[in-house]
């Protein structure tokens, strides 16, 4: 049991959901979050998972306070167009809830049907820019290197703006966050990776004249918080596999990661050996890549970020052995 003081953590907290488990259970645990305090649930956009606009619908529907949206989408798998309108349905149903994480994807997972992850920063980039122009109720022609659109339009317009995170951890697509984004959700769990992290954006933001006053950073962490520690490690190799598998090359050199091992993850990513790939994460890209153990370690955790500038955390998948009961102990201690 923790001994925190319950108002500690001076933080804006949101928690992210993989809908691989059961709609039931996601709505239980919505319910739970919302409750608790936290301000935000993000669900996680991949193909092999339960659908992502009828899981935001549905937890839509079941809760009344907490903003919820796509953590995070890409652009290449659904046209920017149809995203737009997804989201401004959602927002309709939530009544002005709607938020929107967008990044480029998991090339692993966009390789398994046949898409390549092509000039990342710029499909992102030219997503933006036609989702924005279309929720504001604008017609779109445009001409990209990879979109385009033919005075394209909503027949609807959101009554609210619909905020736009872009999530990532490599300098360019940190710097397009800060350049045009409303906020970054930064796929990292230790400080120097954040601190690393904060400056490309900062420089996104200097760059197109922008201030941080109202720009959200989000530290979107790998957490696992559980009274036993080994089991809550274990239960982050599948994440941290695919963390590990993206992370930049100064990350992995500053956390001593062989290259040889992260080579052996992506091969087994790649042959969609998932099991494989989780067995051959080591200890130290846990530790790099996650945040395990008891509250209290999150906490400090937490802290330390927001020294560095992070304005939300995000407590991601998969939260500890036991989901619930991580909410709880995380909200008894943090909210």
């Amino acid at each position: 049991m923790s001994t925190l003081n319950p108002k500690r953590v001076d933080m804006k907290f949101g928690v992210e959901f993989v809908p691989y488990l059961k709609l039931d259970a996601l709505v239980k645990l919505a319910r739970l979050v919302e409750r608790s305090g936290f301000e935000q649930i993000w669900v996680c956009d991949h193909y092999h998972n339960r659908h992502i606009y009828p899981v935001l619908t549905q937890l839509a529907l079941e809760t009344s306070r907490v903003k919820l949206g796509p953590g995070v989408t890409n652009p290449y798998l659904v046209h920017p167009t149809v995203t737009a309108a997804a989201v401004a349905t959602l927002n309709e149903i939530s009544r002005g809830r709607t938020l929107l994480g967008i990044s480029a994807g998991d090339p692993f997972f966009l390789a398994t049907v046949g898409i390549e992850q092509r000039k990342p920063v710029t499909a992102v980039r030219e997503a933006v820019h036609i989702i924005r122009e279309l929720l504001a109720g604008n017609r779109v022609s445009f001409e990209g290197e990879l979109f385009s659109c033919r005075n394209a339009g909503l027949r609807f317009k959101p009554a609210n703006k619909i905020p736009i995170y872009i999530g990532g951890r490599r300098r360019r697509m940190l710097e397009l966050a800060g350049s045009v984004a409303d906020g970054a959700l930064i796929n990292a769990s230790h400080p120097d990776d954040i601190k690393e992290s904060i400056k490309y954006i900062e420089g996104g933001l200097r760059s197109s004249g922008r201030t941080s006053k109202t720009f959200d950073f989000v530290a979107y962490l790998v957490v696992s918080v559980g009274g036993d520690l080994k089991r809550a490690r274990d239960v982050t190799r599948g994440v941290v596999s695919f963390v590990t598998s993206s992370a930049p090359h100064a990350s992995l050199e500053r956390h001593g990661i062989e290259i040889e091992d992260v080579e052996s993850i992506r091969r087994l990513l790649r042959a969609g050996e998932l099991k494989k790939a989780r067995a051959a994460v080591t200890e130290r890209m846990i530790d790099a890549f996650s945040v395990c153990g008891t509250v209290d370690e999150l906490a400090a955790r937490i802290e330390e970020l927001k020294r560095h500038g992070i304005t939300r955390t995000v407590i991601g998948s998969p939260m500890g052995p036991e989901p619930a009961k991580a909410v709880q102990s995380i909200a008894k201690a943090l909210l």
